[in-house]
């Protein structure tokens, strides 16, 4: 899989990958046929690339970034992948409203902003707390170790955090509000 140079674009780990699917997948290996996936901060791909290998039916890469949106692109082609994909070159912060206005509710939202951007991920995950895009989906962010991105987030609540090595992921979804009387 191609990447490009500097530190704004790092590839989640093999190994975190790995253990990200497993988990999603554990008791369940089927858990991902037909899901819809959003990956946030796309980089070269690798984790929306991953959801489509194991069942994804529709993968949207959200990547700023021109060279960074080509290395996907070219990433995708070189697997011979043409069919549910998309990808949004658009800030993060646009494309999550550009998506949810256009009727799309995601199974899982991935977000990876680059480490050095902390806040990145307050400003994410308090939008995906208010879209409609992420409603009913299972939100991971993937951040270093000594880093924690937050519990809470409006409606929004961490339900597990995973580490492994100088990484970890934290996994959030949106509380169910009760309706009165």
């Amino acid at each position: 899989m191609r990447s490009t140079r500097g530190l704004d674009v790092r590839p989640t780990s093999d190994r975190l990958r790995e253990t990200l699917f497993n988990v999603l997948t554990a008791g369940n290996p089927q858990a991902l046929e037909g899901s819809v996936w959003v990956d946030l901060f796309a980089g070269t791909g690798a984790v929306g690339i991953e959801a489509l290998s194991r069942g994804a039916s529709m993968v949207y890469f959200v990547e700023q970034s021109q060279r960074a949106a080509g290395v996907i692109r070219e990433n995708l082609k070189s697997l011979k992948v043409t069919a549910g994909i998309e990808v949004v070159r658009e800030e993060v912060s646009q494309a999550i409203p550009h998506l949810a206005r256009r009727g799309l509710r995601a199974n899982f939202l991935f977000l990876d902003p680059p480490y050095r951007l902390e806040n990145e991920y307050r400003g994410t995950l308090e939008s995906l707390a208010r879209s409609e895009l992420a409603k009913d989906g299972l939100i991971i962010a993937e951040h270093e170790r000594r880093f924690d991105p937050g519990e809470s987030f409006g409606n929004l609540q961490r339900e597990r955090i995973l580490q492994q090595g100088d990484a970890a992921l934290s996994f959030y979804r949106r509380l169910l509000t009760q309706s009165a009387g």
